[in-house]
């Protein structure tokens, strides 16, 4: 059966790489396109409830463009699903992305500036004009030079990542600095050091990494999952993650952590992996 999530049809449209598996549609190649908010709810269906959330500068295939909506594949990880068709813009080249927890967009070279929107690590912009200590991108905001980096200039320490994330609230299907879930914040930490990552807990446990033999000690940098629960190793003994019992990204002992999730019914550690 196709993972809705990852399966680029919906009841009218398909992609042209889905024919002969799915009938009944109306196949398409798709066009390009950008998110131009700073942060949108990748949707389940139109009206429906958030799936994911994506960010200024994320590719996008969109499929169909209907009803005010788009049903879009991120090019990121393969996530499927509905953008309001006011969120996307026109395909450009990104030169730099967002290289920490959140920054802001100002109306000029000048932090005393008003600012009018915040973008969070992982955004991507195209660079127009360099300024002392700006960048100005291509439509007329401002960015602080420190804070992107060039596309494809990725940091090295995703555990480090994850950590710059401490005390963000937890937020269901988040994906930024305002609000984050599990496997959001292991996709943020991963993909800032240039690896891929899917979106959702059940798929990173099963694409990334190789799974460690049962009693091997973690290392920093190690994902443990949980049915429906993902934590990043930062030593031997602690992880840090988004959860919802403290509904924020904490660190906590690893013993401990897996003594209360097996309390509370959630099970037992399922794999322990290290990308």
């Amino acid at each position: 059966m196709n993972d809705r999530r990852l399966t680029p049809s919906n009841a009218r449209v398909a992609h042209l790489s889905l024919k002969g598996s799915v009938t009944g549609k109306r196949f398409v190649a798709g066009k390009w396109a950008r998110l131009v908010s700073p942060i949108a709810d990748l949707l389940s269906a139109p009206q429906g409830r958030r799936d994911r959330q994506v960010l200024m500068g994320e590719r996008f295939l969109v499929l169909e463009r209907h009803a005010g909506f788009g049903f879009v594949q991120a090019e990121k990880d393969g996530y499927c699903g509905y953008l309001p068709l006011t969120t996307l813009g026109e395909d450009r080249a990104a030169t730099h992305w967002v290289a920490v927890p959140a920054t802001h967009l100002y109306a000029g070279p000048d932090i005393k500036e008003r600012d009018y929107a915040m973008l969070s690590q992982g955004a991507r912009l195209t660079v127009a004009t360099e300024h002392a200590w700006f960048f100005e991108t291509d439509t007329g905001a401002f960015v602080p030079r420190r804070h992107l980096r060039a596309v494809g200039d990725w940091l090295n320490d995703p555990a480090s990542v994850a950590e710059s994330y401490l005390g963000t609230p937890y937020l269901w299907g988040g994906n930024s600095r305002s609000g984050i879930d599990c496997s959001g914040l292991v996709q943020a930490a991963l993909l800032a050091c240039g690896i891929p990552c899917p979106g959702d807990s059940d798929l990173q446990m099963a694409r990334l990494g190789r799974k460690l033999s049962a009693g091997s000690a973690c290392q920093r940098g190690d994902l443990l999952f949980w049915k429906g629960h993902v934590a990043m190793a930062v030593d031997a003994r602690r992880m840090i993650h988004a959860n919802a019992f403290s509904m924020a990204v904490t660190h906590e002992d690893i013993a401990q952590a897996t003594a209360r999730i097996a309390a509370q019914g959630d099970g037992p550690v399922l794999a322990v992996k290290r990308p």
